[in-house]
C-alpha cells in the first residue's frame, strides 16, 4: 500500500475516532453542567433489591458507574453533604450536627443554629466555590449548610418564600403558582419535594447552571418513621425517583443531555431500631442534671459537661453512662481523630464524650420515662458510626464522561467534590479525596 494511501486512511480513522467522541468533549467547562442530587436517606443496600420500583435509577446505572459509598462521622446529613461538596472530613469542614452548634450562655449549655450564614458555618473550600472563582455557574435547590453563600448563583433555598430571587422568576413566569409558595417551609415533606423537582428542573431549562445541587428529603422522613426495608420506604423510593426523572428529562429538553453528568448521591444509610435510650433520664437520676448534656444524634449522641466542673463531673458521668442499656461505647476525645472528628479542644463546637448505640437501639433527647424504652413499632435512624455498613450510602455516576455499566468499588464520598472539579476543570487543592476513576 503507497504512503499516500496509507496517510489517507489513517486521517478517515481519527475522524471516525473524533466523530465517535461526543462532540462536547472538546467544548469547555462553560459550555458542560454537571447535577448533583442527593435522596437523602438513601441506603446502599436498598439497591440490591431487584424489584426496586425506581426505573430512573436503574437507567441511569445502566447508562452509567455506580458504588457503595463510605460515608463519614457524624453519618447526620449536613456533615456529610459538607463532605460531598469539599471533599474533608468533619474535622476539617466544620459541620458535626444539622447546623453550627453554638452555646447558649444557659441550659442547655448549646443549641443547634441551622440559620448560620455558610461562610461562617463551612470551613473548608467547597467545589461550587471553586466553580464560581472560575467564573462558572451554580445553583443550588434546597442544599444544606450553603444560607446566603455568596458563590451560588442562583438558590432556591429549603425555607424558601415568593420574595426569593428564583420563586419570585418562577412565579412571574407561571412555573410556581402563588398558593404553592404559601406557608412553604410549613408545607409536607411530600409536596416540597415536588416544589423543589420543579426548581430544579426550571433551572435547568431557563440557566443551564454549570453546577446543580440539589437535595431531597421526602425518603429521610418516611425511613425515620417507619424504618428501612418497608413498604412505605419502598412507596418514598419511587417517588423520590420520579423527582429525580422530572430534572433529567429537563436537561433532555434543554438540549444538555450530551454535556451533562449526574450524580446521584446521598447522604447516608439507615438502621431499623425497636428501642431508645434517654441518657438525660440516667443523668438526673445520677444529680447530673443542669451539670451533663446530651445531644442525640440517632445512633450517637454527644456529652457536654459544664466546662467549669469536667475534672469533678467526667469520672462520674463514664460511670453512669457505661452501665445503661442500649450503650455500646462511651468514648473520650483520644478516640476522636480515628473516627474524623475534631478534637474539643480544636474545635468548641466538639462534645467532651461520644456514645454509640447496640444494634436496635437509638439516642432520644427525652428526660422523663424510663432510661431505655421500646418504641410503638419500629423506625429508623442514622448517626450510627460511619463503619457500620448500613450507613454506606447511594452513589451514581451517569453522563459525560462516564463509562457505561460499571460497577466501581466501595467509594469515599469525599471523593465526589474532586470529581466534580476534574469534570468542571477546576481547581480544588484542599480536597482530601481523589477523583474517582468513571471514565
Amino acid at each position: 500500500m503507497k504512503l499516500t494511501t496509507r496517510l489517507k486512511l489513517a486521517a478517515v480513522f481519527s475522524a471516525l475516532l473524533l466523530l465517535a467522541v461526543p462532540a462536547f468533549s472538546q467544548a469547555p467547562a462553560a459550555q458542560r453542567m454537571v447535577v448533583m442530587i442527593s435522596l437523602d436517606g438513601f441506603p446502599a443496600f436498598a439497591l440490591d433489591d431487584p424489584k426496586l420500583p425506581a426505573p430512573t435509577l436503574r437507567r441511569l446505572i445502566r447508562e452509567g458507574v455506580t458504588a457503595r459509598m463510605h460515608t463519614i462521622n457524624p453519618t447526620v446529613t449536613w456533615p456529610n453533604h459538607t463532605a460531598l461538596v469539599t471533599g474533608v472530613r468533619a474535622d476539617e469542614h466544620g459541620l458535626l450536627v444539622n447546623g453550627a452548634i453554638v452555646p447558649t450562655g444557659t441550659w442547655p449549655p448549646v443549641k443547634v443554629d441551622p440559620m448560620v450564614d455558610k461562610e461562617k458555618m463551612v470551613h473548608a473550600p467547597t467545589v461550587y466555590d471553586a466553580a464560581h472563582r472560575a467564573g462558572l455557574t451554580t445553583a443550588q435547590v434546597d442544599w444544606v449548610a450553603i444560607n446566603n453563600a455568596p458563590t451560588i448563583t442562583w438558590p432556591f433555598a429549603e425555607w424558601a418564600v415568593a420574595e426569593d430571587a428564583v420563586p419570585k422568576e418562577m412565579l412571574r413566569k407561571g412555573v410556581l403558582a402563588p398558593a404553592e409558595m404559601e406557608n412553604f417551609s410549613k408545607a409536607n415533606i411530600l409536596f416540597r419535594d415536588q416544589i423543589w423537582a420543579k426548581a430544579a428542573a426550571f433551572l435547568v431549562r431557563e440557566h443551564k447552571p454549570n453546577l446543580l445541587l440539589v437535595h431531597f428529603l421526602s425518603l429521610d422522613s418516611v425511613h425515620h418513621s417507619y424504618g428501612p426495608k418497608t413498604l412505605a420506604g419502598t412507596s418514598a423510593i419511587a417517588f423520590i425517583d420520579s423527582c429525580v426523572e422530572k430534572v433529567v428529562d429537563a436537561v433532555r429538553e434543554a438540549g444538555m443531555q450530551d454535556r451533562t453528568t449526574f450524580f446521584i448521591v446521598a447522604d447516608h444509610g439507615f438502621k431499623g431500631y425497636t428501642k431508645e435510650i434517654r441518657p438525660a433520664v440516667a443523668l438526673g437520676a445520677a444529680g447530673l442534671t443542669g451539670k451533663v448534656y446530651v445531644l442525640a444524634e440517632g445512633g450517637t449522641a454527644d456529652v457536654y459537661i459544664e466546662k467549669s466542673q469536667i475534672a469533678e463531673l467526667l469520672p462520674k458521668t463514664i460511670q453512669t453512662l457505661q452501665s445503661v442499656e442500649g450503650i455500646d461505647k462511651v468514648i473520650a476525645p483520644e478516640g476522636y481523630p480515628a473516627l474524623g472528628l475534631p478534637l474539643p479542644a480544636n474545635d468548641p463546637q466538639m462534645s467532651h464524650l461520644l456514645l454509640t448505640a447496640k444494634e436496635g437501639y437509638a439516642f432520644s433527647g427525652a428526660t422523663g420515662g424510663p432510661v431505655t424504652a421500646a418504641v410503638p413499632q419500629t423506625r429508623g435512624s442514622h448517626g450510627y458510626l460511619a463503619s457500620d455498613p448500613d450507613m454506606d450510602a447511594l452513589f451514581i455516576a451517569s453522563g459525560f464522561g462516564v463509562r457505561r455499566g460499571a460497577t466501581l468499588a466501595p467509594i469515599a464520598n469525599i471523593d465526589v467534590a474532586p470529581t466534580i472539579a476534574k469534570l468542571l476543570s477546576v481547581p480544588l487543592p484542599t480536597a482530601k479525596g481523589k477523583p474517582l476513576p468513571i471514565q
